[in-house]
């Protein structure tokens, strides 16, 4: 009575101080798009290209700025004795000179013409621009996806603990019923010891499964940037509908040509790199202007006076034209050249690369999905034989024409076929969403 008391007080100590907390699949993914570190500086980032499409805009624009200035001299001369061309002696008198000069101006200039590299400039920009955005959209469906497939990873031990620990009540009535069946001298003690020890693995299994929970748990809360000491639980969006109806799943993806059109069309990162591609192409132009002249006009206004009433007295207005024709540039102009035309064929390269790679991925993961629903349509058959052979074994035992063995061997596999099934419902669910981000139809608006 001592022990059990212990037991209940330190089993109190052990609960949670504070109330456990519910999180749903939309608001883990929620988190995650407001708090993923990447993201933010990825959205933080989007303001240095939006900074730079401003900046090619104002290149068009003349320049124009204001100047203003004053000086002041003060020449102090003592004087002395001077001659002339002729060698005559003249008295230098001491004196004091003092001078001001107040200036004020207005100017600034305009690129008439530089090889269109202003407007190359700005087209580059606003590739940039327009990729950085689809990144930043593309990288929100990756996160959609990690952040569901950390869940699903919770969900599935979540449930495969529930099955160990049924398995250990299983096992705990069994070595009850033994030793008392033993007690009356029909079964061996050896009986006894192998159920005595198939619970302990049972339990063993259990706190295995447990340890393997709370650190998934902890990877999705970290994921979330959530505090991992807090107590959290999912709620389980598939509770209402256990059933999988496969098929239906499969509705939503045709043939594989088609999915790979439909990905071209729909996927950001590979809109990003169409984009990439282009911007090299705009440095290229760039790069060329330097071997075309270029044009840029100047224009000026100022006025200065010894003193401020004067001030506007004596005006000047300057306005010119430089034309600039480059004949030789220690073939620098050359090195532009080949450098923007390696970029735009390295960017090309990885355009097609880029669209291989998503060839390969829809193709595997499609073939993956195929085999995730053969795996549940075959897990969920042998759960249903495995718990009938069960049964029938757990009878036969008790009529004592089969043996311990049997029964622990028939529990084994029922237990197997639970495991494999609830690891197959979740890896079809994975699988779906892969395909669904590898396509590029992963919504994560309605998540925002």
């Amino acid at each position: 009575m001592k022990r059990i008391s212990i037991l209940l007080l330190v089993s109190m100590i052990a609960l949670p101080t504070f109330a456990q907390k519910k999180l749903t699949l939309q608001e883990a993914v929620s988190i995650a798009l407001q708090k993923n570190t990447t993201l933010i500086k990825s959205k933080n980032n989007l303001a240095s290209s939006k900074s730079q499409l401003k900046n090619a805009y104002g290149e068009l624009a003349p320049s124009l700025g204001a100047s203003a200035g004053f000086n002041w001299q003060q020449v102090d001369d003592k004087g002395g004795v001077q001659r002339d061309f002729f060698g005559n002696s003249l008295d230098i008198p001491a004196s004091t000179v003092e001078n001001r000069n107040f200036n004020v101006g207005i100017g600034g200039g305009i690129t008439l013409f530089n090889g269109l590299a202003n407007y190359a400039a700005i087209s580059q920009s606003k590739d940039n621009l327009s990729a950085s955005e689809y990144n930043i959209a593309k990288l929100k469906q990756n996160i959609v996806f990690t952040t569901t497939d950390y869940f699903y990873t919770v969900l599935n031990y979540q449930e495969l603990m529930a099955v160990r620990e049924e398995n250990v009540k299983y096992y705990q009535k069994l070595y009850e019923t033994i030793q008392e069946r033993n007690r009356l001298g029909s079964v061996t003690l050896a009986d006894v010891y192998s159920a005595q020890v198939q619970l302990g693995a049972a339990e063993l299994s259990l706190i295995q499964t447990q340890n393997l929970y709370e650190s998934s748990m902890a990877s999705l809360l970290n994921y979330l940037a959530l505090n991992v000491l807090e107590d959290y639980s999912l709620v389980d969006p598939f509770s209402a509908n256990k059933v999988i109806d496969t098929d239906t799943y499969l509705k939503d993806f045709e043939n594989i040509q088609t999915m790979v059109n439909t990905a071209l069309d729909n996927r950001f990162d590979y809109k990003s790199q169409q984009l990439n591609l282009s911007a090299a192409e705009s440095g290229v132009t760039i790069a060329r202007s330097g071997i075309y002249p270029s044009l840029t006009g100047n224009y000026y206004y100022s006025t200065s006076a010894v003193t401020t009433g004067n001030l506007f007295n004596r005006k000047v207005l300057s306005v010119g034209l430089t034309l600039n024709i480059p004949i030789f540039s220690n073939f620098s102009t050359e090195n532009q050249i080949q450098f923007a035309q390696v970029n735009a064929m390295n960017a090309q390269e990885d355009l097609f690369a880029l669209e291989r790679q998503i060839k390969i991925e829809i193709k595997q993961t499609y073939l993956d999905l195929i085999a995730a629903k053969k795996s549940l349509d075959v897990a969920s058959k042998s759960v249903s034989a495995a718990e009938e052979t069960r049964k029938i074994n757990q009878e036969r035992y008790n009529l004592g024409s089969a043996t311990l063995l049997d029964v622990l061997q028939a529990s084994r596999d029922y237990t197997d076929a639970l495991r494999n099934k609830i690891d197959a419902v979740y890896d079809f669910y994975r699988q779906h969403d892969k395909l669904n981000n590898a396509i590029g139809r992963l919504d994560f608006s309605k998540f925002e």
